[in-house]
């Protein structure tokens, strides 16, 4: 019995059943769903790392979406299709990915690109000479592609340190000549409106959008995305989850975002561990709602209450109240003037 049997027992019966570790084991969070957002990305990206290691013309884009609507998860495919190779005389990284720091500055952000490529001595040198060995790597490691994550932390940073840290990111990419695709929060859309240059090479950025539930045609995706994901779940008993009536009430807990869906999916099997029949119904996807999304709902606001028509939870104190709104932002001057000043987050 391992030491996490033993403290999953404390209190309970000798009879606890083995096989409830398979409960814990599971979660749908590794599988890839290839709904139209993700797969559009992903072509995306393809083309233009397709297209340099064709042309080696070095294309740049931006994508952008809520915390949760996956761009971690096109991260993760997309790398694995281009893992490492260490041979003997060097390691060949095909795609690099970056994790913006905070509040980045010139010699932060130098520091976290060698981290990533696994520079032991990152953190030595001026950034002059920490430039100079990235680029130095970008060739020696045959780096095709450079993946950015947390782009929006560019826009926290003080606003002298932001430009210069944006026209370092300028000139690295026009120094390597490698495509480069921005991940973040769609505030990352103004960490680009400060740099022409930088606007002009990422011009045509993609929303990877949570799920909408208006048309018909929403709602079919999402019922589908349920569909599935229920049926990777070890029993079925119980609601059918892409039913109309639970699948809206699954937007409004969820609010679209593939993060959250997955983490009820997941806790919903989790928490049936020990049932000798386990069942999908509406007590167990309120308790989900409380331990994954919010802990202190009232019994009148939970999604999965049957006996309350939902609403959605974007107001003060509730789960999606602050939601960074793509529409405030625009990347030129002709979208700025279709779609006036936009709303400011709340």
């Amino acid at each position: 019995m391992s030491k996490f049997e033993k403290l999953r027992m404390l209190g309970l019966a000798n009879n606890a059943n083995p096989e409830d570790q398979t409960h814990y084991m599971f979660t749908v969070r590794d599988r890839i769903i290839e709904h139209g957002s993700f797969t559009k990305v992903v072509r995306s990206i393809a083309q233009g790392h397709e297209r340099w290691t064709l042309a080696k013309v070095p294309g740049g884009l931006l994508i952008y979406g809520q915390s949760g609507s996956g761009k971690s998860t096109v991260l993760r495919y997309y790398l694995q299709q281009f893992p490492r190779q260490v041979t003997p005389r060097k390691t060949i990284i095909p795609v690099l990915r970056v994790v913006a720091p905070e509040s980045p500055t010139v010699r932060s952000f130098t520091e976290a690109v060698l981290v990533a490529l696994g520079d032991t001595a990152a953190a030595r040198g001026s950034a002059a000479v920490k430039t100079q060995r990235i680029i130095h790597f970008v060739k020696e490691c045959e780096i095709q592609l450079f993946l950015i994550d947390e782009f929006h932390h560019f826009c926290d940073s003080k606003s002298t340190e932001y430009r210069r840290v944006t026209d370092w990111l300028k000139n690295l990419i026009n120094e390597c000549g490698v495509p480069v695709v921005l991940f973040g929060l769609p505030r990352a859309i103004s960490a680009l409106n400060s740099n022409e240059q930088l606007r002009r090479r990422f011009s045509s950025p993609i929303h990877l959008a949570e799920f909408g539930f208006t048309t018909a045609e929403e709602q079919l995706t999402f019922r589908s995305v349920l569909q599935h994901l229920q049926s990777l779940m070890p029993y079925q008993k119980g609601l059918d989850l892409s039913d109309s009536d639970v699948a809206m009430r699954f937007h409004f807990a969820t609010n679209g975002l593939i993060d959250y869906v997955v983490k009820i999916i997941d806790q919903l099997v989790v928490a049936s561990a020990g049932d000798p029949a386990p069942t999908v119904d509406y007590n167990a996807l309120q308790q989900a709602f409380k331990v994954q999304i919010w802990a202190d709902v009232p019994d009148a606001l939970n999604p999965f209450n049957p006996t309350i028509t939902p609403r959605r939870l974007d107001q003060a104190n509730e789960p999606f109240f602050i939601w960074d709104d793509p529409t405030a932002y625009t990347l030129s001057h002709r979208a700025r003037t279709a779609s006036g000043s936009g709303k400011r987050n709340k």
